[in-house]
C-alpha cells in the first residue's frame, strides 16, 4: 500500500508479545533525535512533511501507536489473544518500550500534536532530562481548562453508544476529521490516505477508545497522568519550545495555546488564523521551515 508523500522505510518492533508496533526511523543515526508523536485519528503519515523537511540531518522517529495507523490493532476483549488496554498508560509504556529498544536514551527533541501531547509528556514524567526541546502543534498536556465545555462531536464518540457505532460502522470519525480538520481542503489521494488505515469495524477500534479514553474528571483511568503532565509543564520553560498553532481547531483551541504560552513564557510562536486542527496539512510548507530553523538554532 503506498500513500502520497509517504516514501519512508517501515519498521515493526514486537512492543508486546505478539502486538507489532510500526514506525519510522529517518535520518542519520547519529543526527540529533527528533520523536513525533500523532494523536487520533491520525497516524505517522500527518507527519510526513516535517519528516522530509528534517531527515538530512535529524533523525526523526515517528511510531503509530497501537491500534492506528500501520500498527497492529488488536482486541480488547477480556478474552482475546493478544490483548490490548486501550489506555493512555499503555501508550506511555509503549512509547518507552521503542525508545528503549532503538537505544534512544539521550538528549532529544519531543514533537507532539493532539493525544500525542498526553502520550509526550506523560512519558516525558519519567524522562524529564532527556527532553531538550520542544515541537508544539495543537495538542494538550492537561486537562480540559476549567469550565470548557466538551464538542458535541467529541462527547458523542466519548460518552453515547450511538457514537461508537458512527465511528467503528461508518469511520464518521477518522472521515470527518479529514475534512473538517483543515481550512484548506485535502486532496482526495491525501484524505484517502489519512483513513486508509481504518477500513473495518475492526480496524476502528483505537479511534473510540481514543475518544473514551479522554479524562474529564479524576474518576477516568486518564487523569493521574494527563493532571501530573499539567502540574510539572513549567518543568520545561528554560528550553527551547516552538509552538504552532492552527486557530480554527475546534477542540485545541486558543486556550489551550494560552495555556502553553503561560508555562513556556520564552516559548516561540507561530499562529495562523486560517489553519485548523490538522496545522502541518494547512501550513506545512509555513511550519516545516519555521520548525527546521528553531531546531538548527537550538543544537542540543
Amino acid at each position: 500500500m503506498s500513500f502520497p508523500d509517504y516514501d519512508f522505510a517501515s519498521h515493526r518492533f514486537e512492543v508486546r508479545p505478539g502486538i507489532r508496533l510500526h514506525y519510522l526511523d529517518e535520518g542519520p543515526r547519529d543526527g540529533e533525535v527528533v520523536v513525533a508523536l500523532h494523536g487520533n485519528p491520525s497516524w505517522s503519515y500527518c507527519w510526513r512533511h516535517l519528516v522530509h523537511g528534517l531527515r538530512d540531518r535529524y533523525r526523526v522517529i515517528v511510531p503509530d501507536h497501537v491500534g492506528m495507523g500501520l500498527s497492529d490493532k488488536p482486541d480488547d476483549d477480556a478474552d482475546a489473544l493478544p490483548r490490548y488496554d486501550y489506555t493512555l498508560q499503555s501508550r506511555v509504556d509503549d512509547l518507552a518500550a521503542l525508545l528503549a529498544h532503538l537505544g534512544v536514551d539521550g538528549p532529544m527533541t519531543l514533537a507532539v500534536h493532539d493525544w500525542g501531547g498526553m502520550i509526550g509528556f506523560g512519558w516525558a514524567l519519567s524522562h524529564t532530562a532527556q527532553v531538550r526541546r520542544l515541537v508544539v502543534l495543537n495538542t494538550a498536556a492537561f486537562p480540559m481548562p476549567p469550565g470548557k465545555p466538551m464538542p458535541w462531536q467529541i462527547a458523542l464518540g466519548r460518552d453515547y453508544h450511538v457514537g461508537e457505532l458512527l465511528i467503528r460502522g461508518f469511520n464518521a470519525f477518522s472521515a470527518g476529521a479529514s475534512r473538517f480538520g483543515v481550512e484548506r481542503m485535502m486532496s482526495r489521494e491525501v484524505r484517502r490516505a489519512y483513513v486508509a488505515p481504518y477500513d473495518s469495524w475492526k480496524n476502528r477500534i483505537s479511534t473510540v477508545r481514543f475518544m473514551q479514553d479522554i479524562p474529564l474528571t479524576e474518576r477516568d483511568r486518564a487523569w493521574p497522568l494527563v493532571a501530573e503532565s499539567g502540574r510539572r509543564l513549567g518543568e520545561y520553560a528554560d528550553r527551547p519550545a516552538f509552538l504552532g498553532w492552527g486557530l480554527k481547531d475546534f477542540v485545541f483551541d486558543r486556550d489551550f495555546l494560552a495555556r502553553f504560552r503561560t508555562a513556556l513564557p520564552q516559548a516561540e510562536v507561530h499562529t495562523f488564523e486560517d489553519a485548523g486542527h490538522y496545522v502541518l496539512e494547512d501550513k506545512h510548507e509555513v511550519l516545516v521551515p519555521e520548525i527546521r530553523a528553531f531546531l538548527d538554532r537550538h543544537p542540543l
